[in-house]
């Protein structure tokens, strides 16, 4: 069967796609604006990537704990379709910026490039297949865009000659799937009903970046420095994340730490059976077992576990909650995702407190092979609590004090390590909304503020290539920790402090609530805060100190 060429159908498709924006956004950007290398709908047929219930019965049910299927079954990679905090995001992106999510969509909603429906930039043409998130024949299709003779499967070559235009970085989303849905994976003794490639692409870091490394396509450097909009309804200038206004740098960050440079020995923090040294990206987030990857499988002593946690416990409690009664949501399998998300928290950073002077010194060590907190960046943040006690053990004084009931925290008084985005002037004056912070990260052209901690390895200068600087705060080259002093009343006799991370913060809730005049899921979004204690805090970590 033949396929119309991506360029084609775009042309055809771009009209409704304009045609379907509810209210006129900010800027009216077409589909041509979000063009980019890689796989496009079209370009792989109907019934070519098959959904994950296809994969259950071989590599689920056998081993709950470590098969493939059922680790990965309770994680935000199998849950993206369905995440209530993404479509509030995305719908209020595409009110600023028509069209947009339809390439927010080629990260969350992959499967909407195989079944067409991301042209409806909107999500409103999703079905079951779509909504399987990233699904494993999915991730066990795509191919390596930088093709490499020595290590690439020869299959490659054919897979890249069909594509309009091949990939030549990691990030963006420019994913390539093998046209005919070859499986790949990391083992070259595989032996099943379907066509087995070994892919060594499949073990690298290098993989993760194709959706962990974001640039706002719209939104370009300059040569000094700044950021600009790009001209409307042509493809970007370029396809390089570091050259565009960055959404997320998770990659980047590993990739320039010393994690990604040789490893490091984390003595068993992460990376689960075998070698302390952690390295890629899937030595953390796919910790190592000895279980079988099938059920008619060798027991393998690698097998990475398809876990994929990372920081997003509540992002997983909502989803449960919202799809309580959705049979293709099993809330148990959500539950123990949601556990090895916290646990995953729980190991990221570790606090050490001292008297320097006189002062409390609370010094908060980064363990994990990227920033923290990483990832996309809009409402997370990880904050300092710290009390101080006379001898008699009541309380003389807080800072960081955080109120559950209004879910407030005291800012003023604390560390918070967090990012935040902003319009220039320039682009003030083009958008009609204010200068400086802002909630419209699809508008944003400045970085107001990037605290966060970086991880071991980390250089100024190379950080700040890749669009990932320090804004707002001092680290040295090599500094993957940071020190906050805290004064010390008269009487203090003991003093305690802990960390917490936060997903989503009250005033960024109400800002995706109060924005959307699209659809339901502001709202939405909103009414499953309060249901789940508005957003508490997860503790990562605590400490005390008996003063001197």
């Amino acid at each position: 069967m033949r396929f119309l060429s991506f360029r084609r159908l775009l042309a055809v498709l771009l009209a409704c796609a304009l045609a379907a924006t509810a209210l006129a956004a900010v800027f009216d950007m077409t589909l041509r604006d979000f063009v980019i290398s890689g796989t496009h709908a079209g370009q792989v047929g109907p019934g070519v990537i098959l959904d994950s219930n296809s994969c259950v019965s071989c590599h689920g049910t056998y081993d709950t704990e470590n098969s493939p299927y059922d680790t990965w079954e309770g994680s935000l990679m199998a849950q993206a379709g369905r995440d209530p905090l993404f479509w509030a995001q995305m719908t209020n992106a595409n009110q600023d910026v028509a069209n947009v999510g339809y390439f927010c969509m080629r990260c969350h909603v992959p499967n909407t490039f195989v079944s067409g429906h991301a042209y409806d930039a909107d999500g409103s043409t999703l079905d079951d297949f779509d909504r399987d998130g990233v699904s494993c024949h999915f991730c066990h299709s795509m191919v390596d865009p930088l093709y490499d003779p020595a290590s690439s499967p020869p299959e490659d070559v054919a897979t890249l000659a069909t594509l309009d235009s091949v990939p030549a970085h990691y990030g963006n989303s420019m994913f390539v799937l093998d046209h005919e849905g070859k499986v790949r994976g990391p083992y070259d003794d595989a032996n099943g009903p379907h066509a087995n490639i070994h892919s060594p692409f499949h073990r690298d870091g290098e993989m993760c970046g194709t959706c962990h490394d974001v640039g706002n396509l719209a939104v370009t450097l300059q040569s000094d420095g700044t950021y600009t909009y790009n001209g409307l309804n042509a493809p970007t200038p370029t396809e390089d994340p570091w050259e565009q206004f960055p959404l997320e740098r998770t990659f980047s960050e590993w990739k320039l730490s010393a994690f990604a440079n040789g490893g490091i020995d984390m003595g068993g923090l992460f990376g689960g059976d075998g070698d302390p040294v952690v390295s890629s990206c899937q030595d953390c987030h796919m910790p190592k077992v000895e279980a079988q990857g099938a059920s008619y499988g060798p027991m393998r002593t690698d097998l990475a576990k398809h876990e994929f946690a990372g920081a997003s416990a509540w992002v997983l409690e909502i989803i449960g909650l919202l799809y309580a009664n959705d049979p293709a949501v099993d809330p148990a399998a959500i539950a123990v995702g949601r556990q090895k998300a916290i646990e995953m928290v729980e190991r990221a950073a570790t606090l050490g407190l001292s008297v320097v002077d006189g002062e409390l010194r609370v010094r908060v060590t980064n363990q994990s092979g990227h920033k923290i907190p990483t990832g996309h960046i809009e409402g997370r943040r990880i904050f300092l609590n710290v009390k101080v006690f006379d001898e008699e053990d009541d309380l003389l004084v807080e800072y960081g004090h955080y109120d559950y009931d209004t879910a407030h925290l005291d800012t003023d008084t604390t560390k918070v390590y967090e990012m935040h985005v902003g319009l220039s002037a320039a682009a003030a004056a083009a958008t009609g909304f204010p200068e400086g912070v802002t909630t419209h990260m699809a508008l944003a052209d400045t970085i107001e503020k990037d605290n966060r901690i970086p991880p071991r390895g980390f250089s100024n200068g190379r950080f700040e290539r890749a669009g990932a600087p320090v804004v707002g705060a001092v680290y040295a080259d090599g500094q993957y920790w940071d020190d906050t002093l805290f004064s010390l009343p008269d009487g203090a006799d003991r003093a305690e402090a802990t960390l917490y991370y936060q997903t989503v913060t009250r005033h960024y809730i109400e800002a995706l609530r109060d924005g959307n005049h699209t659809n339901h899921w502001g709202e939405t979004l909103y009414r499953l805060w309060l249901q789940t204690n508005k957003g508490a805090p997860i503790e990562i970590t605590n400490a005390g100190l008996i003063l001197p």
